[in-house]
């Protein structure tokens, strides 16, 4: 199962956006393996497409995601089913970012059925390392930054 570390990023907020996600290898280095901009995003956008690419290269494998995303980290486990039960409604009205969450939740949902996705919530800008290294990466992005290759 990869370990993976994931963050989003806007600048101004709403504005330019970036996403990264970050592999942790055996020996508790991190390296960019997936990385993505939108020209006119915001942070939550950002958030979730690192989470969609993180589950996109985990692929059978299967994922353990880091993220600082509360946010959609419960929309993954608390509410996603139940807007999906009811059409894609919430109960108050629509859903911002729905193209998004119907992506995400499509390939959450059936990893996660199977034992092969586990999420763990760690809060942002506090020092963790792959946490840090997410943030970094998702910040360049942003301006363009590529997966870098490895010899």
């Amino acid at each position: 199962m990869k370990i993976l570390w994931t963050d989003g990023s806007a600048s101004p907020n709403p504005g330019p956006g970036g996403f990264a996600v970050i592999e942790e290898t055996k020996n508790g280095v991190g390296k960019p393996v997936a990385l993505g901009k939108e020209k006119d995003s915001t942070n939550i956008r950002m958030e979730g497409r690192a989470m969609i690419a993180a589950l996109e290269y985990a692929g059978d494998e299967g994922c353990e995601i880091h993220s600082d995303s509360e946010f959609w980290i419960n929309v993954l486990t608390k509410w996603a089913s139940g807007w999906k039960a009811r059409g894609w409604k919430k109960s108050n009205g629509g859903i911002k970012n729905l193209e998004i969450v119907k992506e995400l939740y499509g390939l959450y949902e059936p990893m996660a059925a199977v034992g092969k996705v586990k999420l763990l919530w760690v809060r942002g800008h506090e020092g963790t390392e792959l946490n840090e290294l997410a943030d970094e990466w998702a910040n360049k992005a942003r301006k363009g930054a590529k997966v870098p290759e490895v010899d």
